[in-house]
């Protein structure tokens, strides 16, 4: 007996689907899909979850000094001649950023190697590429999703059985986060 679902696909296909679906589950919350693919998703989106609560407050913080471009009134860089030559202004700000401790730093990367890039598209300015922004999907596990889960030992998704798909009639179901 196999230790997992082979879904009708080849090895590659099944992968990215399970990387698609996981992505999709972890940036919306929830997402509808067959029994069957669910509780092969569900393996995995636990197991980054578990990698999230494990690791989340494995970080220092540290302050830097940046070099920040001056802006002016219209948000566009300030220049000044220097030698005949039009220079941008910066200036000196201190940051505090979350540096990541080598475990936290590999589960991120673990992570990384599951999740897909994701870029939102704000509704206003759909089928354009201004505006768009990549989500950080591993940031937001860490710092969204495994701080509701600290007192949980697993079981942080639930599958709710919705009923047959009128195409096909297979038993479709609501994946989400509890």
């Amino acid at each position: 007996m196999g230790k997992y679902r082979k879904l009708g696909r080849t090895s590659d296909q099944r992968k990215a689907l399970i990387r698609n679906q996981v992505t999709a589950l972890l940036y919306n919350g929830k997402i509808v899909t067959t029994e069957a693919k669910a509780k092969e998703i569900r393996k995995v989106a636990e197991g980054l979850i578990a990698l999230g609560v494990k690791e989340k407050d494995n970080f220092e913080e540290v302050t830097v000094t940046a070099k920040v471009p001056r802006k002016d009134k219209d948000g566009k860089r300030v220049k000044e001649v220097v030698d005949g030559k039009r220079v941008t202004v910066y200036d000196e700000v201190e940051k505090k950023i979350k540096k990541d401790l080598p475990s936290r730093l590999h589960a991120r990367r673990q992570m990384l190697k599951v999740l897909y890039p994701v870029t939102s598209v704000p509704a206003e300015n759909k089928g354009k590429k201004k505006n768009t922004k990549k989500v950080d999907l591993v940031a937001k596990i860490f710092d969204e999703i495994a701080p509701k889960y600290t007192g949980r030992n697993g079981g942080y998704t639930r599958i709710v059985k919705i009923g047959q798909r009128k195409g096909d009639g297979a038993l479709e179901v609501l994946l989400e986060l509890v």
